[in-house]
Parts: structure tokens; sequence; C-alpha cells
């Protein structure tokens, strides 16, 4: 076995590496950009070095920076993760000609797998079922057409040297089939350097499932299948393992299909080979494809790992190191069921657009397995795939691993950034998911179901208002200086809207809210707040902030009152109280000429001082107030003489 190891990648991956490598007593080495300069990973390993920029072209994808690195701090062999170097066979031949060990497999193994069409083309010679399609080397576009033609509409044109759904397109006729070509090669040109395309049936009903397979050079096996149904553009949201409808007929198949494709290029590793599935008519031992083999590790690892108790990264390293396959066939069985759902940044109603931001609170439920790279207090860098975590569960059927998931998504406590979590809990509360009808289909089809915002009920707005004003813990709700009123409000927008919230703090446990016109109770007992007769949630504050921890987490921003206030209401002629609060100093007088911006008093309220400042250019007609009054909300404090 290895003593020491460099890990080429970042994030949680790297993080997962780590853990079972020192777990095995295995030195790690790290490597970071600028921008993960204070990185989790960089914090969790033996030893750390800097490779250069915060974009993966200055570091993450510098082989022969990384290959240094190795050999400075003595690593015997270095990890990929996935994505980044993974799968590029160049980076494995100059790790090899270093003298290292490459944790993965063999460059010739990568280059067989990786073009779809010469992927497709192995797969056939060794009699493993393929889409019907045209996957040829001549890329006229007369002959493509008539390849389409002969396979039967709708077809699917996709990139040779595609991924992620980049130069796929559907064609449902063939008039339209011209147009999808020109599209597909264009944009298979700019983001993978090849324009060629390959030509396939179209499944109706398609279902992702692959298979995990695991080789020494020699002989592979496989560790069963996952379905990655739940797909969003083509990319996976939730996977799980076993495949729902799975009968041992097809999982028999589907496995041996999966052992001759890793046994036909000589595979080394961890691999997965994805299959398309005929779903209209139920799992048929004829109705699966292969897709293609990705040559890595896979991101929904976890939910193999769960079903069958094996670590696949330690399988990894001791394949690497020179073993055999740790178990064979035979001795390899499922227990149970397992999910797994990718938490991101992201904007679900902006069209899931990437997020960034600062994770001021981040916490998951005991009850999960959380495979994450970032802690509370990281950023989350618009470098990078802003995943925040995958949340992995596990029980002894579907119903109670999906019954956990539930859970463990409720539970998920992430704040500072908008995130997909409520998309998730939308999804795995499905109808159809939950009876396992799933098919890529799915999330498209229900999307604005799937993507609906949630609604504010008052009891959750008053429990902002508290964690606003400081009214949840004991000091805030019983440390009332004289000044301080029995009466106060706070401004909180959510849903895109303004609200003025009011409070009667009744004693130090007994608070009575008022939210667009509904009383909300809110009683402390045992130490713990109810509001409206319900458990108060956990809630985090940062930075005029308010996220309360229900459902899916509930965002309220914090009117100020200097940006919506201080200046006067009105016409401009009357500068108000914005809020309930002690008059601390009046510095206008009758008579007094002011400018614009000008302060006029200055008012105590939620722990700050807060100055009143002239709307306009004016002559103070009237002070309405003295230092030491406490006042209400909208109170006038100064009257400016009416403009001429």
């Amino acid at each position: 076995m290895f003593d020491t190891i460099l890990i080429a990648n970042r994030g949680e991956i790297a993080c997962r590496v780590m853990e079972t490598a020192q777990a095995m007593g295995v030195r790690c080495v790290a490597v970071y950009s600028d921008a993960d300069r204070a990185a989790k990973h960089v914090a969790m390993a033996d030893t750390a070095v800097h490779i250069g920029g915060s974009a993966p072209a200055d570091s993450y994808l510098r082989g022969e920076v990384i290959i240094q690195a190795a050999l400075d701090t003595g690593a015997q062999a270095i990890h990929p993760g996935y994505g980044f170097l993974s799968e590029n066979p160049d980076f494995v031949d100059a790790v090899e000609a270093a003298g290292l060990v490459f944790i993965g497999p063999s460059a010739k193994a990568i280059r067989a797998m990786g073009l779809k069409d010469a992927a497709k083309a192995l797969m056939v010679e060794a009699g493993v079922p393929v889409v019907p399609g045209y996957h040829g080397a001549d890329q006229d576009d007369a002959l493509l057409a008539a390849e389409a033609d002969k396979i039967g509409y709708p077809v699917l044109i996709k990139a040779v040297a595609g991924g992620g759904g980049k130069g796929m397109r559907l064609v449902e006729a063939a008039d339209g089939f011209q147009a999808a070509l020109e599209s597909a090669r264009s944009e298979a040109k700019t983001a993978f350097g090849n324009a060629d395309v390959l030509v396939e049936k179209f499944v109706t009903k398609p279902r992702h499932i692959e298979v995990q397979v695991f080789g020494d050079g020699k002989k592979a096996v496989h560790l069963f299948e996952r379905d990655c149904s739940l797909q969003r553009r083509h990319q996976k949201v939730i996977e799980e393992a076993p495949a729902p409808g799975m009968t041992p007929e097809m999982r028999e198949a589907m496995g041996q299909a999966a052992v001759t494709a890793a046994e036909a290029i000589g595979y080394a590793g961890a691999g997965t080979i994805e299959f398309i599935v005929d779903g209209s008519g139920g799992l048929q031992t004829d109705g699966f494809f292969f897709m293609e083999m990705n040559t890595r590790l896979q991101v929904e690892h976890p939910v193999t790992e769960a079903i069958t108790g094996v670590d696949l990264v330690a399988w990894q390293l001791r394949v690497a190191a020179g073993e055999g396959l740790p178990l064979r066939q035979d001795e390899l069985s499922i227990h149970g069921h397992a999910f797994e759902a990718r938490l991101y940044a992201e904007d679900v109603p902006k069209g899931f657009l990437p997020a960034t931001g600062t994770l001021t609170h981040l916490q998951f439920t005991p009850a999960c397995r959380a495979d994450s790279g970032v802690r509370a207090g990281d950023t989350i860098s618009p470098f990078y795939d802003p995943m925040i975590a995958k949340v992995i569960v596990h029980g002894d059927t579907r119903e109670i691993a999906l019954s956990r998931l539930r859970a463990a998504l409720t539970g998920c406590e992430v704040a500072g950034t908008v995130t997909n979590l409520a998309f998730l809990g939308a999804l795995a509360a499905h109808e159809g998911f939950a009876a396992g009808d799933v098919d890529t289909g799915l999330i498209a089809r229900d999307i604005d179901d799937l993507t609906q915002a949630p609604e504010v009920e008052p009891r959750q707005a008053a429990l902002a208002g508290m964690a606003a004003l400081s009214l949840l813990d004991p000091a805030g709700g019983a440390g009332f200086t004289l000044w301080q009123p029995l009466r106060r409000a706070v401004g909180l927008t959510w849903g895109g809207e303004d609200h003025l919230l009011q409070v009667q703090v009744v004693s130090a446990d007994h608070q009575i809210w008022t939210v667009d016109g509904t009383e909300v109770v809110a009683q402390r007992i045992g130490g713990r707040w109810s509001l409206g007769g319900q458990q108060a949630a956990a809630v985090s504050v940062a930075e005029g902030r308010v996220t309360v921890f229900d459902g899916y987490g509930l965002v309220f921003d914090v009117i100020d009152p200097l940006a919506r206030a201080a200046g006067g209401h009105g016409d401009g002629n009357l500068i108000e109280a914005p809020m309930p609060g002690l008059v601390r100093v009046v510095d206008a007088k009758v008579g007094q000429t002011v400018t614009k911006g000008d302060r006029l008093a200055v008012l105590e309220a939620m722990k700050m001082e807060h100055s009143l400042l002239a709307a306009r250019d004016g002559v103070v007609a009237e002070v309405l107030a003295q230092a030491g009054d406490q006042v209400e909300a909208g109170v006038a404090l100064v009257r400016l003489e009416p403009e001429a």
C-alpha cells in the first residue's frame, strides 16, 4: 500500500478520498488554487501545495504542475477524483512517465471509451447491446439524414465527444433534421473541439440506469445498478440504488453486459457503464442499450457503497497498489435501498442559475451521510461547480429510504446563498417518483409544480421578526431597559413584498405578533418557543437576513430604516420615526435652514442608532419631539415649511 498519495482535485470528492485514505493510514497531499487557499480539503490534508490561479485552466488542469507537486511531497500515486484530469489519457501517460501510479484505469482504456462512436463500435464487437443507430466516420449531411430515415423517427443527434447534454438534439421528424444537425455540430465544436455526431433511435420512455463495475486489469465484477433517471437538462439530480422495478433476470443481463464491456478493454479500477433503458413496457432483458462508459469514480458512487457495504475508494487504492479484486462476484450482494440528492447553490426560479455566496450557516441532520467540500463560513466560488453537498440515505426498503431522504432534506439548514433544496424536497415528495414510475422526462413534464415558491405562514414570519429584533434569547426577551417599549415593529421583505410586523411584548416568555392582520401568539415553555401552537424552528441571522429553517428554509430580508425611511415620508415635509424607539438627539431647530441629507434627529432602535435626514432642502417649521422621548413607528418628529 502507498504511504502517500496526492489528490488532484478539490471540493467534496477530494475530502471523500481523504477520509478513506487517511483511515487506511495513507498520508494525503492536497493541491489548491488561489480561490481554495482556505478550503475544507486543504484543511483536511496532511500537507497542501499551491498550484496556481483560481480558474481551472490555471490550477486543477495543470497536469505538469500537479505531477511535480506529487514528486516534491514524496507521493507515490495520484488520485484524480472526478472531473478535471480524471479522464485525460495524456495525463495518465505523464503520471506514469514520472514514475508515479495513476489510481484509475490505463490511458489505453480511457482512450477506448473516450469517443462515443468508437466506444459503441467496440461494444458491438464485444456483444454488448447498443441503441440502433449510425456511428460511422462519414459525416456527410445526406448520409446522416438517410441513416436517420433508416433508423426511424424520433432520433437523437449526439456529439461523439459529448457529455452533459451538449451537442445533443432530439429530432421528431425528417423536416427538422438538417437544422438540428447544424445546431448540434456548432455546439459540439464549441464545447469539445469536435463537430462529429452520431445518430441514434430515441427511446420514448427512457430510463437512465448505470452499472458500477470494478476491474483489476484482467477480470471485472459489477456492484449492481443505479437509477439516475431524475435529470434536469441531462444533469442528474437524485440517484438511487437499486433501480425500482428491477428484476433478477434484468439485473443479471445488465450486470453481465457491463462486466463484458469492462473486460473488453482490460479495465482497472472503478468505472460506470451507462445504459439507456426502454421503460415503456417495464424492464425487459432486450430493452437496454449501452450509452457510454465513465472511466472514473462517479459522483453518485455513495449509493452503491450504501447497498453493498463496499468502500469503493478503498478498493481503488488496493487495486492500484497491485492487489487483485477484493471480492468475487458471488460475494457481492444488495442490502436495502439508498438515495443521493445533489444539493447545489443555484437559483431555481431563475432557471437553475448557479449561485455564489458565503455560507453563513450549514448543518445536516445526523441521520444522513453528507459528503461536502464546504463548511459554514466558506464561500461558493464562481470558478467551480456550485455543489454544497451530496445528501445520502439508506433504508431496509425503498419506502423507508425515501422517507429518510425527505426527512434529511427537511433537516438541511443552509443560509447565505440560494439553493435547490426546496426543489429536491418537491422531487422527493413527487407521487410518481414515490411509486417508482421514473424516466428522464419526469422533471421537465412537472417543472412548474416542482418549482413553486413556498407560501410563508404568519407564524414563520413572526419567528423571523423575533430573530430580527433579538427577542428569541432570554436576554433579548427579558432584558429591557426602562426606555424600551412593550410594543415594537420590524419591517421584513419576502416574496418580493415588504411587510410591517408588530409585536406586543407581554413578558419575557409571552409575545403577541401581528402579521398582515393575523395574530400569532409566541410563548416560551421550558426554554422552548412555540408560535401559533407549533414549536419554533431553528433560525440563522446574518447581514440583515433571517433564514427560518422550517420546511426547506425561508429567507426574510430585514428592511433597513436608513435605506427606506431615514429621509422622511410622504411629500418630504415630515420626518417620521421609521420604527418604535428612543429619540437620542434632536439637531433641528425651528427656523433653521437645512439642506437635503442634513441630520435632523437620531433614533435608537433595534440596538442601533439611526440618523434621520432631511429629504429635501427647506426650513424647519416645527420640532415635535425632544431627546429622551419614546416614540412609536410613524410618529412625526420634525416638520419642514411647505415648498413655495
